[in-house]
């Protein structure tokens, strides 16, 4: 059995992914746990899976100055403040926080998430056998091709953060052609080929690359319990969901959409997720069509909820879900990878996409509809539900994690 160290950012959607593939290896044997910033990361993290906490230096005040800065950026905007204020400065603290973590765990495999290039950076630095796990596939796809220059900027960025940390220049990832956010040996990307909008001949993929599906497991549920009883057999299902980081920025889309969907209450029950002052005023003015709740099962409803379809912000984690179920979706990106993943759901004919901004009620009730009655969406779900059954989701990721402990 192996010891595997699991290092993740201070993000949800970053977490969830790390948490089910150590739940499997978990299961199996190996010992596991994983390194972040508890403040965020403890609630997310299930007792199953010992955390080791990483020193708490931007206080909750100045992480939600942080978040309430990047919630009206996008496109060039948005990526600038990810890199410049949010994903180098976290880099310098996991490059110096995690060499006393290394030493206390001793762990034969360190699975670094793709945006914590300071743990990538320190494992590359000690001879640490480390694997890289991408919980977006943008950067696999093709990105910056309609902005040139970008990924020119990105590699530039991580020379000198290497710098900045004292690498030499010679060893700098840089010097040998490699990159921080990707791991030679191993690079496990939460999503399928078949998302991808980049031509198979036309993928530059980074050597030891594998697509593992969607790495949903173990995950530390709700403390509310679900009203399952509510959900009516004679309907579709819909569930309308911005994920943990927009959805305080969608208040007007989450409005919009609930009084879209309620003009289709004779054949839609929607479950729909809001912040909790938004869901109070929501679920105030409800009818016995729409349930309003703060947070979902969304696996469990899933898989018992029979769902329909989704209404989404496009999220890596979200989209993955709903597909690895067959579930089509609509899809509203508001900034970062969402864009991107959402054209690729379009592209491969699983869902239709509306502008988060702009759409109004009347519009994302007739994407709904459409949705529901062309067949053709549900059939490319279907067809991508096949792909990333074959991709193993959390079991395939463990099987290849074991391949190089053994």
């Amino acid at each position: 059995m192996g010891r595997v160290l699991f290092v993740v950012p201070p993000l949800t959607g970053h977490v969830n992914p790390a948490v089910g593939i150590a739940g499997e290896l978990a299961c199996r044997g190996h010992e596991v746990a994983v390194a972040g910033h508890a403040s965020v990361v403890g609630a997310l993290v299930p007792d199953q899976v010992p955390l080791v906490g990483l020193p708490e230096r931007v206080t909750p005040q100045e992480r939600a100055e942080l978040e309430a800065r990047a919630r009206n950026l996008r496109g060039p905007a948005s990526l600038k403040f990810l890199w410049e204020d949010f994903l180098i400065p976290l880099g310098r603290e996991m490059a110096a926080e995690l060499g006393p973590v290394l030493d206390q765990v001793r762990p034969d495999l360190v699975v670094v998430d793709q945006q914590a290039i300071g743990a990538a950076l320190l494992a590359r630095r000690r001879g640490q056998r480390w694997a890289t796990l991408a919980t977006t596939s943008a950067e696999f796809d093709e990105p910056f091709a309609m902005m040139a220059g970008v990924e020119r900027w990105v590699r530039d960025l991580l020379d000198r953060f290497e710098a900045e940390m004292g690498v030499p220049p010679p060893e700098r990832a840089a010097a040998s052609g490699a990159d921080l956010r990707f791991s030679e040996t191993l690079t496990m990307v939460c999503s399928v080929p078949g998302l991808l909008r980049t031509p198979p001949e036309q993928r530059r993929l980074p050597p030891g690359t594998i697509f593992i599906g969607s790495p949903a497991g173990l995950r530390r549920l709700p403390a509310t319990d679900f009203p399952w009883d509510w959900l009516d057999a004679d309907r579709a299902r819909l569930l309308v969901s911005l994920g943990t980081v927009t959805r305080e920025a969608g208040s007007r889309f989450l409005r919009a959409a609930a009084e879209g969907v309620l003009t289709l209450a004779d054949r839609l029950q929607t479950v729909l997720v809001a912040p909790p002052g938004v869901a109070d005023d929501l679920a105030a003015a409800a009818p016995a069509d729409l349930l309003v709740r703060p947070m979902v099962p969304q696996l469990e409803l899933l898989r018992r909820g029979r769902l329909e379809a989704i209404v989404s912000h496009a999220g890596n984690n979200t989209v993955c879900e709903a597909l690895s179920h067959g579930v089509p979706l609509v899809v509203a990106p508001i900034r970062d990878d969402q864009p991107i993943i959402a054209e690729q759901v379009v592209r491969a004919g699983a869902g239709l996409r509306v502008k988060f901004g702009r759409v109004n009620a009347a519009g994302i009730a007739a994407a709904v509809t459409t949705v529901l009655d062309e067949p053709g969406y549900r059939a490319a779900a279907q067809r991508l539900r096949a792909e990333f059954a074959a991709a193993g989701g959390a079991a395939g990721a463990a099987d290849h994690i074991e391949k190089l402990l053994a």
